[in-house]
């Protein structure tokens, strides 16, 4: 940090706001998550009583035994993780040569194709129009149906496409004299050059696939196929009007909130586990893909 001896005495006045809104705007951003895992860790009566802020009251791992004795909540994590993974390779074999295609110059109807994959971003056929095309195509109550079905969007199209534009053309030429094909320069020039919009891409990925939520409620029927959200929803809405749920939780084992928080905690934490690791490519990913020369 530069000498605050250099400031004048309104800059450090600046300097110090500025250190208070950034402090208090992380902790506005960290407090959900304390807030949850304090919930979890707490006794039934306690978080429903409101009495939890950021520690944990009457420290108890109930809810967490409840939650991991559950034969239901493994298989929900094991189905999250086939969407979810699943879902992102799809996506990434679909985006890559989609967004290199756009961005060639010589393709035919350049043009219009960016046009049309632009055209999604705001316009749609609707829920009714999606659910009876999913249905004609025989992918209701299916793994695949889910992981095929929500495998492109338009922004990370366009987010992608314009970061291929931003690559020198002389890396395309070279490949090409020494006789690489289309396939090839793809893969072996542009792919290792766009690791980090890449990158940011895989994370936009994983993370819409993870919350999955409304189109599996509404396409999946089979309980065994649900994800993990799913099972979520069905523990609240279950759970709340559950008398036998609700009489353990008068005995302050655990309640219905703290059940859910420690769900809640166990679902985000692969999510926490992966982001640092993508993290050093998200900002230059999204400045480099998100502006176009």
């Amino acid at each position: 940090m530069a000498n605050m001896n250099l400031y004048s005495r309104g800059d450090k006045v600046f300097v110090a706001a500025n250190m208070f809104l950034v402090g208090l705007f992380t902790l506005s951003t960290l407090y959900p998550f304390i807030y949850i895992a304090a919930v979890s860790f707490s006794s039934g009566f306690q978080a429903a009583a409101g009495n939890v802020v950021i520690v944990p009251l009457d420290f108890t791992w109930a809810a967490y035994e409840r939650v991991l004795s559950d034969n239901e909540f493994w298989r929900s994590y094991g189905n999250t993780f086939i969407y979810t993974i699943g879902g992102t390779i799809m996506s990434l074999l679909i985006i890559i040569p989609g967004s290199y295609a756009l961005s060639r110059p010589h393709l035919k109807g350049r043009r219009f194709f960016n046009l049309m994959v632009a055209f999604t971003m705001w316009f749609n056929a609707g829920m009714i129009p999606f659910f009876l095309n999913m249905r004609d195509l025989g992918l209701l109550d299916s793994y695949f149906g889910i992981i095929i079905g929500f495998a492109v969007n338009g922004f990370n199209i366009i987010l992608l496409r314009n970061f291929f534009e931003g690559i020198p053309e002389s890396f395309e030429e070279a490949a090409r004299m020494d006789g690489a094909n289309d396939f090839q320069v793809l893969w072996k020039v542009y792919v290792p050059l766009s690791k980090p919009a890449i990158a940011t891409i895989t994370l936009f990925c994983l993370v819409s696939r993870w919350n999955g939520f409304f189109w599996a409620m509404i396409l999946l029927k089979d309980e065994e196929k649900l994800p993990l959200q799913v099972y979520l929803r069905r523990i609240i809405v279950e759970l709340t009007g559950d008398e036998e749920f609700t009489a353990a939780a008068m005995s302050a084992a655990f309640s219905v909130q703290t059940v859910t928080a420690a769900i809640i905690v166990c679902s985000i934490i692969p999510v926490l586990i992966v982001y640092p690791f993508i993290q050093k490519y998200f900002n230059k990913g999204i400045l480099l893909g998100g502006v176009k020369e």
